[in-house]
């Protein structure tokens, strides 16, 4: 009798990133003010951290502000900018004892005083971590980033420290501020829209990209698992047969 083979596991991502959206919508949707939704997105960020954890992502990236959010009103951003301390002041004992290491990635350091103070003592405190890392995007822009590695690599090239023949794309790629991080598997944006709007564009090369039309205050555990199962019924070809 032949014995029965077990089906291969499905391929599962190393790197998830995100692009949280619909914080309006699920706010407008109810009637309330827009700061609703985005206290609302905040409690979707702690679910879906514990939940890639439970999915066992090594790399969770979560697109919490653009450079281009500057642009959004003021009393927008200001109450943005409360969250945000709110959440790093809240979640900052759970995210040691859950040994989750904490990342910013984009110009954070524009922010006020205070923030950029909360951001590094966290990133700081969660430095010795071991498990999951939980990259924030904040102030960040994929084109800035791109610019200021190719400004990093012409400084070294005209200070004599490599010549313009080393530059390929693994030398670019460490020049990035995420240079470090492996490559992006799965990219996913909530609230139906299908764009990166300049979320990680040079990581993303061959990420697979998924357009869900949940509304990310809605976004949970469940949600993650289903886009995971996804990936692993996509084929990766990165331009092979």
């Amino acid at each position: 009798m032949a014995t029965a083979v077990e089906p291969a596991p499905a391929a599962r991502p190393r790197h998830v990133a995100i692009i949280m959206d619909g914080n309006g919508r699920w706010a407008k949707a109810r009637r309330l003010p827009r700061i609703a939704g985005h206290k609302q997105g905040v409690e979707a960020v702690r679910r879906v951290t514990r939940a890639a954890r439970d999915q066992q992502i090594e790399v969770l990236t979560l697109y919490a502000f653009s450079s281009e959010n500057w642009r959004r009103p003021e009393d927008e951003v200001h109450d943005l900018m409360g969250l945000l301390r709110h959440f790093l002041r809240a979640e900052l004992d759970d995210l040691v004892a859950e040994n989750v290491r904490l990342r910013v990635i984009g110009d954070y350091q524009a922010l006020s005083n205070d923030l950029v103070a909360l951001i590094e003592g966290a990133i700081v405190r969660t430095s010795t971590n071991t498990g999951p890392l939980l990259v924030i995007a904040l102030n960040y822009g994929a084109q800035a980033e791109i610019a200021a590695a190719a400004r990093h690599l012409a400084g070294a090239v005209q200070a004599g420290e490599i010549g313009v023949e080393h530059i390929d794309e693994q030398r670019f790629a460490a020049a990035l501020q995420s240079g470090d991080l492996p490559p992006v598997d799965l990219m996913i944006r909530t609230s139906g829209e299908q764009r990166l709007s300049n979320f990680l564009l040079w990581q993303a090369a061959y990420a697979e990209l998924l357009f869900v039309e949940t509304l990310w205050p809605d976004f949970d555990g469940d949600t993650l698992a289903r886009a995971i199962d996804v990936f692993g019924q996509r084929q990766r070809r990165f331009g092979g047969l």
